[in-house]
C-alpha cells in the first residue's frame, strides 16, 4: 500500500471519529438492569433525529402536573419552551404559564413575586430538608440533566456500535423503562417500607410508580392515556430538557464531516500533484 493512499485513509478514518463524536455522546451512568431493557424508536434518534414538539408538549404536561410536585428543573427557563427545536409554545402561552408560578425574590419588600418568561423553573421545596422530609427520608432528583446522566446498559460489541449507529438515546430508554416496571417483588423478596420494587433496576427505590392510566388528559382522542404513552412523553420531554441542542448539533455534526471529507480529499489531491515528479 502507497503512503498517499494510507495518508488518505487515516484522513477519512479521523472525519468519521470526529462525526462519532459530533454527533454521539454517551451517557454518564449506565443502568445495572434486572431486566432487559426495551429500547424504544425515538424522533431523535440518528444523526438526523430531531424532538416532536407535539410529544414535547405532552411530556411538559406529565412533568407538570405529576412530576414537578417533587421534582425540580433548576436549569429550565419558562422561556425555554417555546425555544426553537423544544416544545414550540407561544410567547403568549409562556407569559401565561409563569404568572402561575410565585418565584422567592428578597430584594422586594413582599419577598415574592410572579415568574417571568426569563426565571427558571421554581423548585418545589425551599430546602433539601423540606424535599426529604416529604420524601421519606429520598431526595428527588432535579430533571434537569438527568437523561444525560443515566443510561441502559449494553454489552460488547453493542456499545462500540453506538459510535457508527448515533445512539444517544440511552437516558431516555433508562427513563422509560423505569417508569414501565413497577411490579409487584418476587415471592422470596421482602419489600421495606417506603419502598417499591422495579423490575428493570431488578430491587427497591424510594419513588412509588408514579404513572396509572387516565391521570393526565390529554387534549384530543388521537393519543392513549397510558403508562406506556405518558412514559414515553416524559422520557423524551427530559431528554429535550437535558439536551435543548440536539437538533442543531446533529446538524452542525453533519456539516463538518462533509467539509472535512472533502478537505481530505482535497488535501489527497495536493498530495499526488506535489509528489507526482518525484522519485520514490
Amino acid at each position: 500500500m502507497n503512503k498517499s493512499s494510507t495518508t488518505f485513509k487515516g484522513l477519512v478514518l479521523g472525519a468519521v471519529m470526529a462525526l462519532s463524536g459530533g454527533l454521539s455522546a454517551a451517557p454518564a451512568t449506565a443502568a445495572v438492569v434486572g431486566v432487559e431493557p426495551e429500547l424504544q424508536k425515538w424522533t431523535f434518534a440518528g444523526i438526523f433525529g430531531k424532538y416532536d414538539s407535539n410529544q414535547l408538549q405532552r411530556g411538559f404536561q406529565v412533568f407538570q402536573e405529576v412530576c414537578s410536585s417533587c421534582h425540580g428543573a433548576r436549569l429550565m427557563s419558562f422561556r425555554n419552551l417555546s425555544e426553537e427545536g423544544g416544545p414550540l409554545f407561544s410567547e403568549d402561552q409562556v407569559k401565561t404559564l409563569a404568572a402561575e408560578y410565585i418565584i422567592l425574590d428578597p430584594e422586594l419588600a413582599e419577598g415574592e413575586r410572579a415568574a417571568t418568561p426569563a426565571d427558571n423553573w421554581p423548585n418545589p421545596f425551599e430546602t433539601e430538608r423540606d424535599a426529604r422530609a416529604s420524601n421519606n427520608g429520598a431526595l428527588p432528583p432535579d430533571f434537569s440533566v438527568l437523561a444525560k446522566a443515566r443510561g441502559v446498559s449494553q454489552k460488547f460489541p453493542f456499545w462500540a456500535l453506538n459510535y457508527f449507529t448515533g445512539y444517544q438515546e440511552g437516558g431516555a430508554d433508562y427513563i422509560y423503562n423505569l417508569l414501565v416496571n413497577y411490579t409487584d417483588a418476587p415471592h422470596d423478596v421482602e419489600v421495606p417500607d417506603g419502598q417499591s420494587w422495579n423490575a428493570y433496576l431488578g430491587g427497591t427505590l424510594a419513588m412509588g410508580p408514579p404513572l396509572f392510566e387516565g391521570i393526565v388528559d390529554y387534549e384530543g382522542d388521537s393519543v392513549p392515556e397510558t403508562v406506556e404513552q405518558y412514559a414515553a412523553d416524559i422520557s423524551a420531554f427530559m431528554m429535550w430538557m437535558a439536551e435543548p441542542h440536539l437538533a442543531s448539533r446533529k446538524s452542525m455534526g453533519f456539516r463538518t464531516i462533509i467539509f472535512l471529507l472533502v478537505l481530505a480529499g482535497m488535501m489527497y489531491l495536493v498530495k499526488r500533484k506535489i509528489w507526482s515528479n518525484v522519485a520514490h
